[in-house]
């Protein structure tokens, strides 16, 4: 049968009849009365539907570019040699999100074993396969703590459930003890279900998932960090106010920046390949009609690719924007505060995905209770030296689009405030008869 209208565009005769012959082809050779797995990425193999959905699936996504022996519908596969049907297996198994977060996450090739072979799709028994990276110990932990079914007849993982119920947690700001609460509840009312006991230990799980966050002790009056060389100093050396708080009888620092490392970051988002892919955008697009619709449009990138070719000479070094402002985090409370985070901006990602917030990069938080005013700068300075560091000496990062190690520099494009943020973060004087910067 000719299946070379699988890779068609989908408003096009030859996708929609190669469509019905193969829906004709697939509920001919039925299983179940009525129904097929839907091959959509939506449905991923997973969901059973009749006719007339699965068309519909297909119509509004692509059929699976390397689905081409319908082996799951009816189709009789040809038997391979030997050292071809596992990698036949592996070409045709329904993609697990869980699963390939996990593989994003670690860097780890889920069919890759440790002599270079090719394994089934991972799964509890796998796990004492050995590592090819150094941090695939923590990717078989995390298995363990994970892979095992919440209850008998679940469709959830362990895993899958805490990460759903920590999205819950964090879309809507419920509190840990809210979360507790709820873990308790669940517990008692479903006696079977393999629950954590807390949320503390919950989280004890997902945070194998890494890129976790450094905190470094700062002057409560801003006047400096202690980290590097003044990291053992036991107060601060320009106002004399000590380190410590001094309401705690244990030693707790009076005021801590959570500072969240951005080489990491940077590297992670070019171990999905498809997330890879999307970071040479700003290079591979056209513009053919000339609107400014990213700021790879306007004459700022432009002048920076002339000024600086060796930067521009590769697409993956990454453009950054930076953003911040303060808030309340007591919302609409009385009480006075001021926490300010700072975000950066991929600004390699095509226009419908940089924005969004799930591309945008926490930096850091500064703690309130006031604002940092001008000595903002103070609490940038990690921030400062790694942005230094990416521009000059660059880091090593995989490729897993390309398949390829290359060394991945950045560079801070500008920054995003408001009129009074623009003071804070430029030094510049937004309040007074010279308010107004010559832009």
């Amino acid at each position: 049968m000719d299946k070379s209208w699988i890779g068609k565009p989908r408003n096009t005769s030859e996708y929609w009849l190669g469509l019905d012959k193969f829906l004709d082809f697939a509920f001919k050779n039925a299983a179940v009365e009525d129904t097929i797995r839907c091959p959509c990425p939506k449905c991923g193999f997973g969901k059973w539907h009749t006719r007339e959905i699965v068309q519909d699936h297909l119509i509004c996504k692509p059929f699976p570019q390397n689905y081409v022996i319908w082996n799951l519908h009816g189709e009789k596969q040809v038997v391979a040699p030997s050292g071809d049907r596992d990698v036949m297996q592996e070409m045709f198994h329904p993609e697990n999100p869980i699963e390939t977060m996990l593989n994003d996450a670690f860097g780890y090739d889920r069919h890759q074993t440790a002599d270079g072979g090719i394994s089934q799709p991972f799964d509890s028994n796998e796990i004492s396969n050995e590592a090819h990276r150094e941090d695939t110990g923590n990717f078989h932990d995390f298995l363990k703590d994970g892979s095992e079914t919440l209850h008998e007849g679940s469709k959830y993982t362990k895993l899958e459930f805490l990460i759903k119920l920590y999205h819950i947690k964090v879309y809507c700001g419920l509190s840990d003890k809210a979360m507790t609460m709820i873990l308790d509840l669940l517990r008692d009312a479903f006696e079977d279900a393999k629950l954590p006991p807390s949320f503390y230990e919950a989280k004890k799980t997902i945070s194998k998932l890494g890129l976790d966050y450094i905190k470094i002790p700062a002057c409560p009056n801003n006047c400096m960090l202690y980290w590097e060389g003044d990291s053992e100093l036991e107060a601060c050396k320009h106002c004399g106010t000590s380190k410590w708080n001094p309401n705690k009888k244990k030693k707790q620092a009076a005021k801590v920046l959570r500072y969240f490392p951005l080489k990491p970051r940077l590297q992670r988002l070019f171990m999905c390949g498809k997330t890879a892919e999307h970071m040479r955008w700003h290079a591979s697009s056209n513009n053919a009609d000339g609107l400014m619709r990213h700021p790879r449009d306007g004459e700022a990138w432009k002048t920076f690719d002339q000024t600086h070719s060796g930067f521009a000479s590769d697409p993956r070094n990454v453009r950054l924007g930076l953003a911040s402002d303060g808030f309340n985090p007591f919302g609409t409370m009385s009480t006075t505060y001021s926490i300010w985070p700072v975000f950066l901006i991929p600004y390699n990602l095509p226009p419908w995905m940089c924005m969004k917030h799930t591309s945008f990069i926490l930096s850091m938080i500064i703690p309130g209770k006031h604002m940092p005013g001008n000595n903002i700068d103070v609490y940038l300075q990690p921030l400062v030296k790694e942005l230094c560091e990416l521009w000059n000496d660059g880091v090593e990062t995989f490729d897993s689009s390309l398949n390829e190690n290359f060394r991945m520099h950045a560079a801070l494009m500008w920054t995003i405030s408001d009129f009074p943020g623009l003071g804070i973060l430029s030094g510049w004087n937004t309040h007074t008869s010279f308010a107004w910067p010559n832009l």
